[in-house]
């Protein structure tokens, strides 16, 4: 397909056929922007303790002091999972004697919550957590309900690509919009944990398929100069504009069938735009399809006003292109040589520990001081800025240093995060904040920057197995907010110091900026501090050719 850059040349780059598809696909996005993230509100885990039955005899007294003392978080409070024996408070308040006076409390037999909790409405009104008691022996549930949604996003990043190039990029765009609003509306019905978290599967795999299938599409019909405007501004700004949405539902709606009916509906403000968003040409031609394509452009110049050449597509042209034979190449490949290998290796971690970092903190702004509403909507906010400098950096500096330096500032913020005095919280946030900045500004520069380390024979398949380990980082990012229960700074100091040490290890991969794309794997760029055999294949570049960011625009291919 690299004619058809030239072929359609004529309808310009930013017209309003070009403006109208960068609009549609990146609005297409905002659903995704809070369908992922909604789970820190319907799964809000409120204060709770142990309720004592109805027929319970005790006195008021004895009612108050039923719970054990805990520490949590610095400070005294009562139990949440446990309770004294209620049989041996009843015999006590029936004698009329007081606890802590007349009884050492310390030396009561506890039990658990035998019957049920009562849970506080001062932040969440109704959850899944408080429908099915997903507290205490069962807490262990809530965590695992967020992961199987990214094992559902892991499994859709599998098939998209394949369904996408089989049967078309709007034809799947569209039928994984559908998947996506349908499964989560029959989530609000859901009866008990597990159908709500099987659905939850099927949402994540129909978020991720119509994601990929939206950049794909957008891609391939705007041109060069547009195309990393959309990868890199308009999908991502428009996915923070979702999220950004996220805590406004959740604050106005508790609860949570509610707040998940309401984030459901925007799907099927998608249905009209069926009539507006063209197929891709290039897969149409792909598939010999080259009448479609021809109507598309053609429409394309009008919406334009352009008028199109006689012939766009000479059949004698396209009858070579498709005689073409490509060599093929497997996965195996990603790992046939040492330096091949080495840059696999390092771009699996760098994606798993960047979206373990930006997921475990998206998904931890609940435990924050303060509104947990406000902090949600903080976190979005965050991302729009840090979009925007990662926009510029990939167009003025050189790669591997920013997305460094942006990893070093996430994950040192967050290890300064323990060492704030308590009553400075507002300073725990901006900190917390500031890491998510230096995350998400790393998050979008890696897709550029492993695009261009991978060769054209095994571009697609590295990148895909980037991503592939970013979801498992995301599979893993709920048990790391999870372990805030145990101590509330571990999930900052873990991350942050994972995160310090992928910024060290970035430091060692290969310099791609304003350097052509590699088309075979031995003109690929060598991994910094191994050695190698000479060879006359090695690539040569000239300073002004390294220096030249014009070629920058060629990578969001």
């Amino acid at each position: 397909m690299r004619d058809y850059e030239e072929l359609s040349a004529f309808l310009g780059e930013w017209g309003p056929f070009q403006r109208l598809v960068f609009f549609l696909l990146s609005a297409s996005i905002v659903p995704n922007g809070f369908s992922g993230i909604s789970i820190v509100f319907l799964a809000g885990v409120p204060e709770h303790r142990c309720a004592l039955p109805p027929g319970a005899n005790l006195s008021s007294a004895w009612a108050d002091a039923s719970l054990p003392r805990e520490q949590r978080g610095g400070r005294d409070v009562p139990s949440r999972c446990r309770r004294y024996r209620l049989a041996e408070l009843a015999n006590f308040s029936a004698q009329g004697l007081r606890p802590g006076t007349d009884v050492d409390l310390a030396r009561l037999p506890q039990e658990r919550c035998l019957d049920g909790w009562e849970y506080s409405r001062d932040v969440y009104h109704h959850t899944i957590v408080t429908q099915w008691n997903l507290v205490c022996d069962d807490d262990w549930k809530a965590p695992l309900t967020t992961s199987l949604f990214f094992v559902g996003v892991l499994v859709g990043s599998f098939v998209s690509g394949q369904l996408s190039d089989k049967f078309g990029r709007k034809n799947v765009l569209f039928v994984t919009m559908g998947v996506q609003t349908g499964f989560s509306f029959l989530q609000v019905f859901s009866i008990n944990w597990e159908m709500f978290s099987v659905l939850f599967v099927l949402v994540g795999m129909g978020q991720i398929s119509n994601y990929v299938a939206a950049f794909v599409l957008g891609t391939e019909i705007l041109g060069k100069s547009v195309r990393i405007i959309y990868c890199t501004l308009g999908v991502c700004i428009f996915y923070a504009f979702g999220y950004m949405l996220l805590p406004l539902f959740a604050y106005f709606i508790r609860d949570w069938r509610t707040l998940l009916l309401a984030l459901t509906l925007p799907g099927l403000l998608c249905i009209p735009l069926w009539w507006v968003i063209p197929e891709s040409p290039r897969w149409l031609i792909s598939q010999g399809r080259f009448q479609e394509a021809e109507m598309i452009l053609r429409k394309a110049a009008k919406i334009n006003r352009i008028t199109a050449p006689d012939v766009i597509f000479d059949p004698m042209e396209m009858q070579d292109l498709d005689s073409q034979v490509q060599q093929t190449y497997s996965f195996l490949d990603l790992l046939r040589t040492r330096n091949i290998r080495s840059i696999t290796i390092m771009s699996v971690i760098l994606w798993m520990i960047i979206s373990v970092g930006y997921f475990g903190l998206s998904l931890d702004t609940p435990n924050l001081h303060g509104d947990a509403y406000l902090n949600c909507f903080l976190s979005a906010v965050t991302e729009v800025p840090a979009y925007v400098i990662s926009w510029l950096l990939l167009r003025n500096l050189p790669r591997r240093y920013s997305i460094s330096a942006a990893l070093f500032l996430g994950g040192c913020v967050l290890l300064f995060i323990q060492l704030v005095p308590a009553s400075l919280q507002i300073m725990s946030i901006i900190l917390v904040m500031f890491g998510k900045f230096g995350i998400t500004s790393a998050f979008s520069m890696v897709y550029v920057y492993t695009a261009e380390l991978y060769p054209t024979v095994v571009r697609n398949m590295g990148v895909g197995a980037s991503s592939m380990a970013s979801r498992l980082g995301s599979i893993l990012s709920p048990y790391f907010v999870y372990l805030g229960a145990y101590d509330r700074f571990l999930p900052y100091i873990l991350m942050g110091s994972l995160t310090v040490l992928t910024g060290i290890l970035t430091l060692f991969l290969p310099e791609s900026y304003g350097i052509p794309l590699p088309d075979t794997i031995e003109q690929m760029l060598l991994v910094k501090g191994i050695k190698y055999r000479h060879s006359s294949s090695s690539p040569r570049v000239s300073k002004d050719e390294e220096e030249s960011p014009v070629i920058l625009k060629s990578t969001a291919v």
